[in-house]
């Protein structure tokens, strides 16, 4: 997990071995002591890229968010708590919650178009919110090959109170940048969540 690993701007490096002359046996060379450090931005003999100092200067933060994502399941409501346990469900299926709060009917491609996962992960999570009684299903009446999911009223208040805690930070932060901050805010959001599924 990203927020658990340790960033190191140092990798093994590779010596070429020395030139010798035709007569004589070419002899291994050894790598330097402690290896060598690509140039920022180089590949590594791993194929890892050596970060720059301004990547640095971004991932120092991502450790600091752990502790936020690590109190998760602590904040949630006790009801809410005792299903996702039950059912084993995890932060994938929360997301899916969340789209689902507006109250409208999603069907499960737009579920997929939203989250960012295929449609068949969308379909999984959504059957696995259903056998846990969160959501419904239904055929769309205008078209049968399409699944319209929607949030149990029953638990609309749990999982509305337990996302607006979880927000909060991130929506306090929001309301503290400039219109064009906030745009580039939420589109390095959306490019890491994008790179962040598995």
């Amino acid at each position: 997990m990203l927020y658990d690993q340790q960033v190191s701007a140092t990798a093994p490096g590779r010596a070429e071995p020395a030139s010798s002359p035709a007569s004589a046996p070419a002899r291994p060379t050894e790598p330097p002591p402690g290896g060598a450090q690509p140039p920022e931005g180089e590949p590594s003999p791993t194929g890892a890229v050596s970060p720059t100092e301004q990547d640095l200067e971004i991932l120092l933060y991502v450790p600091l968010l752990s502790a936020y994502f690590q109190r998760a399941r602590s904040e949630m409501p006790p009801a809410l708590q005792g299903i996702f346990s039950e059912h084993r469900l995890t932060a994938r299926h929360g997301a899916v919650l969340t789209q689902l709060l507006t109250g409208h009917q999603l069907s499960v491609t737009e579920l997929a178009g939203r989250l960012g996962v295929t449609l068949s992960t969308a379909s999984e999570l959504v059957g696995n919110l259903s056998d846990a009684g969160l959501v419904d299903r239904q055929e769309d009446p205008a078209n049968r090959r399409r699944t319209l999911v929607s949030l149990r009223e029953e638990h609309r208040p749990v999982v509305l109170s337990f996302i607006a805690i979880r927000a909060a930070p991130l929506l306090r932060a929001i309301t503290s940048l400039s219109p064009r901050d906030r745009a580039g805010f939420v589109a390095g959001l959306a490019a890491w969540s994008r790179e962040a599924q598995p």
